[in-house]
């Protein structure tokens, strides 16, 4: 099969990478990049769990060809948190709040969350759930979600605030 050559920025490392055209950017992230926070779910873009940020969107990356991404900006839930630094505020409050259960949805819910808190810095919890609400929990997790959300929102304020 012929193969493309397509350039990615990912958690801020370029890469140039052969793919197929019809490869999908989950296999992309998962397989040549070695990226597997994103889960593979449904491949529909039901679930969410493979949601990754794609130059300042939240986008189901089962469903994206990794040619559409090229010259592309994406962000994966290994770059929440810079290396060997602490957790991301998200990440440190999923934990704190107990916003996870089994974990599979998890990777996409900190990637949604995150979009939405750049998008909307101090949600509302109905701001939360339609803004997660592509994003499914079989666990039924979400109270605990939002919370964490909430927190995360409430700790970035603090930080800023303590900058200022």
């Amino acid at each position: 099969m012929v193969k493309m050559i397509v350039s990615l920025t990912v958690n801020g490392e370029e890469h140039e990478i052969a793919v197929e055209p019809r490869e999908l950017l989950i296999h992309t992230l998962r397989e040549q990049l070695r990226l597997t926070g994103a889960h593979i779910g449904c491949d529909t873009t039901h679930c969410g769990a493979c949601t990754v940020d794609v130059n300042g969107q939240s986008v189901k990356s089962c469903t994206m060809f990794t040619a559409q991404a090229d010259g592309a900006e994406i962000r994966t839930v290994e770059g929440l948190a810079k290396p060997g630094g602490p957790l991301h505020a998200l990440q440190d409050a999923f934990r704190n709040e107990h916003g996870l259960q089994c974990g599979f949805c998890t990777p996409g819910m900190l990637m949604r969350a995150y979009r939405l808190l750049q998008e909307i810095p101090d949600p509302n919890e109905d701001q939360i759930r339609w803004g997660i609400s592509g994003n499914l929990c079989r666990c039924t997790g979400y109270q605990n979600i939002v919370k964490a959300i909430q927190s995360a929102a409430h700790a970035e304020h603090v930080a800023e605030a303590a900058e200022l």
